[in-house]
């Protein structure tokens, strides 16, 4: 899959105001002060003289991480920024806590991921932990289902992700 590169489209509220849909799509990947050049100079152009409000109409290639009307421009590059290094999972992780900052420690630290389902990730958690001549005598007793929904009570999560469970840690 051939990465994107997120825009927003930047409205001119004057033009808005007015019924005329004027605005510029501007790529956010951009060093800021090109991307508020970019906003000026689409104001400077409006069809409405001495335009000076804006706001963000539209965006694309984010992902699943929504971008507000007036969301910080600082704040729109940063999250570009966070969804072109960490892509869906990143997205996802953005929506579960709002914040960049814990998105990227859950990403880079409590991480511990991807499997065809929950009950897959607590069976090999238990291996880990308990594997021995003497579990493999009562296997067959161990219910991995329950011990998988107890430890996504209280201690792990997961997402889904191209059908596949993403887990994480709590803390």
């Amino acid at each position: 899959m051939q990465q994107q590169t997120p825009f927003i489209y930047v409205a001119c509220l004057a033009s808005y105001n007015s019924g005329i849909l004027y605005g510029a799509n501007i790529d956010v990947t951009q060093d800021i002060d090109q991307i508020y050049s970019e906003i000026r100079s689409m104001l400077k152009n409006s069809p409405i003289p001495n335009a000076e409000e804006w706001a963000i109409h539209d965006y694309e290639d984010f992902g699943d991480i929504e971008i507000h009307e007036y969301e910080s421009i600082e704040n729109v590059q940063k999250l570009a920024a966070f969804y072109q290094e960490h892509g869906d999972l990143g997205a996802k992780m953005h929506k579960q806590y709002f914040d960049i900052d814990e998105a990227e420690e859950a990403l880079n630290d409590r991480y511990h991921g991807a499997w065809d389902s929950e009950v897959d990730f607590a069976i090999e958690l238990f291996d880990s932990i308990y594997c021995s001549p003497e579990i493999e005598a009562v296997r067959c007793y161990i219910d991995y289902e329950k011990f998988a929904r107890d430890l996504f009570l209280d201690g792990y999560f997961s997402v889904m992700l191209d059908g596949y469970v993403h887990v994480f840690s709590d803390r």
